[in-house]
């Protein structure tokens, strides 16, 4: 029947629309049978000129539209690239949807379908959650279905870090293979910096007189200063080069991404070295810190961290050195 349909198809809910008063009304009913008994009860309201009862606002917000409101909303937030991502896999699959017939369930069920990991089904979900809660303050939807998504239990992981023979072989390698990025490696490892704090870095920030770089954009959203040892030292001296300015970036990158793919993992491959990436640096440079001695609070200030809870991870290191501990009870009661 003209003026009834299904939406969307095969869902079994069934919709009407009709013109009274010069004006296009859309109504979501359910059932096919009673749409259609709706819809022909509507015209012969509108034949006969009988006010028609208060209906909702007939446009229809689309997930698209809550993704648009949510991606406006995070702008200018450091990992906005990430966000942007998200959406462009959400929207792919549910963009066209209606916001309000979004369930809980199949929340649940495109998770299962799109995730292969408990972390990423909570990073999805985390920002399907943000579109709603965004489009609950701009009044375009009353309910968060996200809210109602079981949150995944994620394994702890094992923090890879290197070994003092990885890490030379590594560095042996780099340095062979494309040593325009050696300092880069270097610096990494042994500041401990994120990729996105140490590749936004500017020779403003550094100071090698103190032997300090001045974070301003860090993860936790604090600045921090970051402390030079001598390796590090040296390997950012070597980028030093007439004619720099305040405003340049220490480390050169193509465009605005931080590309260490192309050189990094090839030398991974050559090393022989496995389950290790870029990011697994920072825990190269913490791990060795608790085996130098250096205590949780230590770390934590080194390394950024917003929680004591992030540097006690570093507490369960190698089986050699868990031995090296275990070992002083043996040589003490000599």
């Amino acid at each position: 029947m003209r003026g009834v349909y299904e939406n969307p198809a095969g869902s079994g809910i069934w919709w009407i629309h009709y013109y009274a008063g010069g004006k296009r009304h859309r109504e979501k009913v359910g059932r096919k049978s009673d749409a259609i008994k709706l819809y022909q009860s509507r015209k012969a309201d509108a034949v006969a000129s009988r006010k028609l009862p208060e209906l909702r606002s007939s446009k229809v917000v689309t997930v698209g539209e809550l993704i648009d409101d949510a991606l406006e909303f995070v702008a200018n937030h450091k990992d906005n690239r990430n966000y942007k991502s998200k959406a462009g896999i959400v929207r792919e699959d549910m963009g066209s949807r209606s916001a309000a017939e979004v369930t809980p369930q199949e929340l649940e069920r495109w998770l299962r379908e799109h995730c292969k990991t408990a972390a990423t089904a909570n990073r999805y979900k985390a920002f399907i959650s943000l579109c709603y809660r965004e489009g609950v303050r701009n009044s375009k939807v009353t309910v968060n279905p996200a809210r109602l998504v079981r949150q995944r239990k994620e394994g702890g992981g094992r923090l890879r870090f290197l070994s003092r023979e990885e890490y030379d072989q590594l560095h042996d390698i780099i340095a062979k293979r494309f040593p325009e990025h050696l300092a880069e490696f270097v610096v990494s490892v042994h500041t401990g910096m994120r990729l996105s704090e140490q590749y936004s870095s500017t020779w403003s920030q550094v100071h090698l007189d103190r032997r300090t770089i001045e974070l301003t954009k860090t993860k936790n959203g604090s600045a921090r200063t970051v402390h030079l040892n001598s390796d590090a030292t040296a390997a950012i001296e070597s980028l030093k080069i007439p004619g720099q300015r305040p405003g340049d970036p220490v480390f050169p990158r193509q465009g605005k991404s931080y590309d260490t793919r192309s050189w990094f993992h090839p030398c991974l491959e050559e090393a022989n070295i496995t389950g290790y990436a870029w990011h697994s640096n920072q825990h190269t440079f913490c791990s060795w810190l608790a085996m130098a001695g250096a205590s949780i609070k230590e770390i934590q200030e080194a390394a950024g961290h917003k929680s004591i809870i992030m540097s006690a991870r570093y507490s369960h290191l190698s089986p050699a050195h868990r031995l090296s501990v275990v070992e002083r009870i043996a040589s003490s009661s000599k």
